[in-house]
C-alpha cells in the first residue's frame, strides 16, 4: 500500500512539472510586435492589420512618369490617386474600402492574420490572407461592345497568401504567391489575341530599419501568367523611405507602375525599370 501511494506521489509530481513547463512554455511564446510599419510597403500588403476597433486612413499618390523639367519631373503630369479607409474587426481581421481616380475603381478589401511570429520560434513566421473585390464603374463603353456589356464585367478579385518574418530588429521580409481575376479583360475583336482572365503571380518585399523611425523598403512583383499579347507585362519594382510614428506612417518611393490597385499592377503595367521608366510616389498612413 505503501509503495502505491508514493508512486502516485511520484505521478502526480512529475504531471504537476511537466504542466509548469508548459505554462512557462505558453507564457514565453510572446508574437512578435511590429514587423512591418503599417498595412503596406507601397502596394504590396503587409501582414500587419489595425487593432480591434481601430481605424486607418490611406492616402496613396502616383505622379506621371519622370520626363523632364517641362512637366517638372512627373508632378505636372497624369497623376493617379487613392483613398481608403481600414477597420480592425479584431486584432486579426481587418475590412477596408476604397475609392481610386484612374478607371473609377472602387474597393472592397479585407485581410485576417492566420499565424503570428513568437519571439522563442516556436511559430517561425506570420501568416495573413488578403483579398479584394473592385468595381470599375467606368462607361459601359470601356468593356468593349455595348450589346454584349454585362455588369458583372465591372468586377475583378485579387487574393494572396502572405508568408512574413522579422529577421530582427531591423529586417523584415514577406513573400506572397497571388491570384488576380477579371471577368473581363481587353481583347482584339478579330483574332483571340488577348489579355487572360486568370492571372498567377507573386509578390516579395522587405523593410529595413536605418535609424530611429526611418527605414528603407523594397517591394518587386511578378507576373508568372503570359498574355497573349505582343509586348509582356514588366515586372514592378520599387524602393522608397519610410518614416513611422505611433499614429502616422509616411513613404515616399520611387517605382515603374502608377496603378495602386494589386490586380492591376500584376496585369496591365508596360513601364520597365530597366530602360528608367520611373515615377514618383507617396502613401500616408493615419491610424486612429
Amino acid at each position: 500500500m505503501k509503495k502505491l501511494l508514493i508512486l502516485l506521489t511520484l505521478a502526480l509530481s512529475i504531471t504537476s512539472l511537466f504542466a509548469q513547463e508548459d505554462t512557462l512554455k505558453q507564457v514565453t511564446s510572446k508574437p512578435v510586435r511590429f514587423t512591418f510599419g503599417t498595412t503596406t510597403l507601397v502596394d504590396m500588403n503587409t501582414t500587419e492589420t489595425p487593432y480591434k476597433g481601430g481605424l486607418q486612413l490611406e492616402i496613396q499618390h502616383r505622379f506621371s512618369l519622370i520626363e523632364n523639367y517641362h512637366n517638372l519631373f512627373g508632378i505636372y503630369g497624369s497623376a493617379n490617386t487613392r483613398i481608403g479607409l481600414n477597420y480592425g474587426i479584431t486584432d486579426r481581421l481587418m475590412i477596408g474600402a476604397g475609392t481610386t481616380k484612374d478607371y473609377q475603381l472602387q474597393d472592397i478589401q479585407w485581410k485576417y492574420l492566420i499565424l503570428q511570429q513568437t519571439e522563442d520560434n516556436r511559430i517561425p513566421v506570420s501568416l495573413s490572407y488578403f483579398g479584394n473585390i473592385v468595381f470599375d464603374l467606368r462607361k459601359e463603353d470601356a468593356f468593349g461592345p455595348t450589346e454584349s456589356f454585362r455588369q458583372i464585367h465591372r468586377l475583378s478579385y485579387f487574393t494572396q497568401i502572405i508568408v512574413a518574418r522579422k529577421i530582427n530588429n531591423a529586417i523584415s521580409v514577406e513573400i506572397a504567391p497571388s491570384l488576380a481575376y477579371f471577368n473581363s479583360v481587353p481583347q482584339n475583336i478579330d483574332t483571340t489575341a488577348g489579355y487572360k482572365n486568370l492571372n498567377l503571380g507573386i509578390s516579395a518585399g522587405a523593410r529595413a530599419n536605418v535609424f530611429g523611425s526611418h527605414s528603407v523598403i523594397l517591394e518587386y512583383d511578378q507576373l508568372l501568367t503570359k498574355q497573349n499579347i505582343a509586348v509582356q507585362q514588366k515586372p514592378n519594382l520599387s524602393l522608397g523611405w519610410e518614416i513611422s510614428t505611433a499614429t502616422h506612417t509616411f513613404q515616399i518611393f520611387a517605382a515603374n507602375y502608377n496603378q495602386i490597385i494589386n490586380q492591376r499592377n500584376f496585369v496591365f503595367n508596360t513601364n520597365d525599370f530597366k530602360k528608367s521608366q520611373w515615377l514618383v510616389g507617396f502613401n500616408i498612413h493615419v491610424r486612429f
